[in-house]
């Protein structure tokens, strides 16, 4: 059963360790290269102020944004601010979040995301702890998959075995960290291949944080996986 009002408060706590953390950093380190590709320290600050109004549309029945060339160019317009202005973009969006949150309201009824995707309105709370959770660790500024919440992982690796489950373009597969167990891939009788390593080296592979080095496949090679 999803708890959104649980999964709120886990929001605001990861958003506050995010600004506590990235208050330690200064000008200059907005302009510099993040983990992801393209994009600097400012892109992901601005991405994630933007996500978060994007998903109070979500909430409040509008599209997630106008198009993706408009998402990508506020991203793009947004990035090179200073980092005081970042911080507090970041900061008010997420009250604006938490205040759609708090909003009495049906959880059980269908919304739509990006790209067509639907999904109930009580796991909208969870994908954006998956957003401020996995975008710190995107920062570069000592936060890593390793510093994560427990239950957080373990519910993002469930996410993201479901997501990929019935690809036809991976392996069934079993994923094991040595005490719990998931599937994904193509529906077979018995898994082709098992996947077997910590839950972060597991959760930063599935996420395409991590290329799968800290892993160990038997029964075939480790899959390759589509882009989320």
């Amino acid at each position: 059963m999803i708890d959104h009002a649980r999964d709120l408060v886990s929001v605001r706590e990861a958003t506050e360790r995010l600004l506590t953390a990235a208050a330690k950093l200064d000008n200059a380190s907005m302009t510099e290269p993040s983990r992801l590709p393209g994009w600097s320290r400012g892109h992901v600050l601005a991405h994630l102020a933007r996500n978060a109004d994007a998903l109070v549309n979500v909430l409040e029945g509008r599209p997630m944004y106008p198009s993706a060339t408009a998402r990508d160019a506020d991203i793009d317009r947004d990035a090179p601010r200073s980092l005081d202005v970042q911080l507090t973009d970041v900061r008010e969006s997420a009250a604006r979040f938490q205040e759609t949150g708090a909003t009495p309201a049906d959880w059980s009824r269908t919304v739509e995301l990006r790209n067509g995707v639907t999904d109930t309105a009580a796991r909208v709370p969870f994908r954006r702890w998956v957003e401020v959770e996995l975008h710190h660790v995107d920062l570069g500024i000592g936060y890593e998959l390793e510093d994560l919440p427990a239950e957080f992982v373990e519910r993002e690796i469930d996410f993201l075995a479901e997501r990929f489950t019935g690809h036809p373009d991976v392996p069934s597969t079993r994923l094991t960290d040595g005490t719990r167990a998931w599937s994904t891939g193509r529906r077979a009788g018995a898994p082709e291949v098992t996947v077997q390593g910590s839950a972060p080296e597991m959760l930063g592979w599935l996420a395409g944080r991590r290329d799968g080095a800290g892993l160990t496949a038997t029964g075939g090679t480790l899959p390759s996986l589509p882009p989320l």
